[in-house]
């Protein structure tokens, strides 16, 4: 008896950056969240299995995001042979700049993203994940720089800097969302002024930049 072969048709393989990428696709076209991961999977020919595969629901898909942003930050500055032997300001100076140019590029979605709720930056759930991604790096620039004066207190220098460090971006954030200067020149100024604070914290000496920090902000104020 004759057998018929079987055709099978070969499945579109799938990965997590893709459904990111169709995702953020699909928020800046429709300006709202996919009403349900069943529409969306159908609308793209995704599985539902291969979807679940990655993300359990589409508010680990917005964390994710923010998480790819800044490995994506990671593997640049690293890239960088010299980084290794930067100050702590320096190596700051380049997560930020880095940071926000990526930001740049994304901006229509970074809008989206935190205007979506009429919340802005109150609503930080969607940068949990990456909060602790970027405090995690920052820590590891204490410990491969440790200041030798200030060894006794290391256990409280660390959580203290990471988390100012954490503040000076959210601050950044802020400014970089409400700039409308040419190539956002402004938010420029602010990085190199803020890191000035930030990393005279650890020489305990931070009146001076604070001052000028302040002076800046004043000044952007009154504009």
């Amino acid at each position: 008896m004759a057998t018929t072969k079987k055709t099978t048709t070969k499945k579109k393989s799938i990965d997590d950056d893709q459904i990111i990428s169709l995702y953020m696709d699909y928020v800046l076209e429709h300006q709202s969240t996919p009403k349900n991961i069943f529409t969306f999977c159908k609308a793209n020919t995704i599985e539902e299995a291969d979807f679940y595969s990655f993300f359990g629901s589409f508010g680990n898909i917005r964390q994710m995001i923010w998480v790819k942003f800044f490995e994506n930050v990671q593997q640049t500055i690293l890239k960088d042979e010299s980084y290794s032997s930067y100050t702590d300001k320096n190596k700051l100076l380049a997560i930020y700049f880095s940071m926000f140019e990526l930001l740049t590029m994304n901006r229509s979605y970074v809008l989206y993203s935190l205007k979506e709720n009429d919340k802005g930056l109150k609503n930080l759930k969607d940068l949990k994940m990456f909060r602790n991604e970027f405090k995690d790096f920052i820590n590891q620039i204490i410990d491969a720089n440790p200041k030798p004066d200030l060894v006794k207190l290391d256990k409280f220098t660390k959580p203290v800097f990471s988390e100012g460090a954490w503040i000076q971006f959210l601050l950044l954030l802020k400014y970089w969302i409400e700039d409308t200067s040419k190539g956002f020149e402004k938010t420029d100024i602010l990085i190199e002024k803020s890191v000035n604070t930030v990393v005279d914290l650890l020489d305990t000496k931070p009146l001076e930049s604070l001052i000028d920090l302040g002076k800046f902000l004043w000044k952007e104020r009154k504009m």
